[in-house]
C-alpha cells in the first residue's frame, strides 16, 4: 500500500507512461514490427471490448486526460472479459476453466511475458499499462477470486460476508484507477472501497430478479431472517411487503457506502474527481430508481432514464456534481 499522506488537488497532473524497467547498464530496446503490431491491435481489441458496454465505468472515461483512455480502456477489458466468462459461461465448470487460463496469462503477464494470440488478444497493451503506471497484482487477482467464488457460493449467510465478496468483486477496481492515477494511499483507498462496495450493492438490489434466474441470491440470510423473507418470495411476480422493507434498508444501507466514499474527491487531483463523483452520483441514481418502483424489482428492473443519464455527465462536465 502506498503511504498515507494526503495529496493535494492542485499538485497533481496525470502520469506519463514510464517504459518498462530495464537492468543497469542495458540499452532500452524498441519492440521490433511484429511486436508494435502486436500492441496496436491489443489496444484495438480492448477498445473494442470496452465500447462495446454501456457502463458507468465506460461512460466516466469521458472525462479522462485522453493519454490515459487507453490504459484505463485495457484494465476495463480485462475486467469485462473475466465478468462474462463467471456470467456467461454454459457451466460453472466451463466458467472456472476460463478464469483459470485467464490466471494463467495474468501471470504470465506480470512476469513479463504477455500471451500473444493470432489475432493479439487483449494482454500485449494491458502488459504495456501495467508496467507504464506500476500496477499492483493484487487487485486483478482479488477480481478473479470473486469470479470463481461465484461459481460455488451462490447465496450469502451474513451481511459481513457479502460485504467481504465486495472487497475482492468490486474495491480492486477502485483501487486500480487510483494507481492509474497515481493517488492511491490509505486515505483515497478507504474512500474509494467505500464507493466502490456502494456501487457493487446498488447493482444488486437492482438485480435480484436477474440474480434468481441464474441461481444466485444476494440478499444476505440475516437480513432476510430479520424481514421474514424467504427465497420462495423471490420467484413471486411481484415484491411482498417483506422484501420491499427489506430492500428499503439494504438501498439505505448502500446509500450510506455512497455518501461515506464522497469525501475522496477531496483528496484526488480535479480531473479525477468528476469520474468520481460521476460512478457515485449514478449509484445514488440507481437507488432512486428502486425507490420510485417502490421496490418491487421482481416485476421489472429498475433503470436510470436516459435524459437522467445526460443529466449526470452534463454536471459532470461541468463540474456541478
Amino acid at each position: 500500500m502506498s503511504s498515507g499522506r494526503t495529496l493535494s488537488n492542485q499538485s497533481l497532473s496525470p502520469p506519463a507512461a514510464a517504459a518498462a524497467p530495464q537492468a543497469p547498464g542495458d540499452a532500452p530496446q524498441a519492440p521490433d514490427p511484429s511486436q508494435r503490431a502486436q500492441l496496436r491491435q491489443s489496444r484495438r481489441v480492448c477498445r473494442r471490448i470496452a465500447r462495446s458496454h454501456y457502463e458507468n465505468f465506460l461512460v466516466a472515461s469521458i472525462l479522462l486526460p485522453r493519454r490515459l483512455r487507453q490504459p484505463f480502456y485495457n484494465i476495463y477489458a480485462f475486467c469485462r472479459t473475466a465478468d462474462d466468462l463467471a456470467d456467461e459461461s454454459a457451466d460453472p465448470q466451463i466458467a472456472l476453466r476460463g478464469l483459470q487460463q485467464l490466471q494463467t496469462d495474468l501471470d504470465a503477464t506480470f512476469a513479463g511475458a504477455p500471451p500473444v494470440a493470432a489475432p493479439p488478444g487483449l494482454f500485449p497493451a494491458l502488459a504495456e499499462t501495467i508496467a507504464g503506471f506500476g500496477l499492483s497484482k493484487q487487485p486483478f487477482d482479488d477480481l478473479l477470486s470473486a469470479f470463481r467464488q461465484d461459481q460455488h457460493l451462490v447465496e450469502y449467510a451474513t451481511t459481513a460476508e457479502l460485504i467481504d465478496y465486495c472487497r475482492c468483486s468490486a474495491n480492486p477496481v477502485g483501487r486500480l484507477v487510483l494507481e492509474l492515477a497515481g493517488v492511491r494511499n490509505e486515505t483515497t483507498e478507504h474512500y474509494s472501497d467505500k464507493i466502490c462496495t456502494g456501487l457493487q450493492l446498488a447493482n444488486f438490489w437492482q438485480d435480484v430478479a436477474r440474480d434468481h434466474q441464474i441461481g444466485r441470491i444476494y440478499l444476505p440470510g440475516d437480513a432476510r431472517q430479520q424481514f421474514a423473507v424467504d427465497t420462495e418470495m423471490l420467484a413471486e411476480p411481484h415484491s411482498p411487503p417483506q422484501l420491499r422493507r427489506l430492500l428499503e434498508k439494504l438501498c439505505d444501507d448502500a446509500e450510506g457506502y455512497l455518501r461515506d466514499g464522497l469525501p475522496l474527491a477531496h483528496h484526488i487531483p480535479r480531473w479525477l474527481a468528476g469520474d468520481i463523483k460521476l460512478f457515485a452520483h449514478g449509484g445514488l441514481a440507481t437507488l432512486a430508481a428502486i425507490r420510485e418502483i417502490d421496490f418491487d424489482v421482481l416485476h421489472h428492473r429498475p433503470r436510470v432514464g436516459k435524459w437522467k443519464q445526460i443529466q449526470l455527465v452534463s454536471r459532470a462536465l461541468l463540474g456541478r456534481l
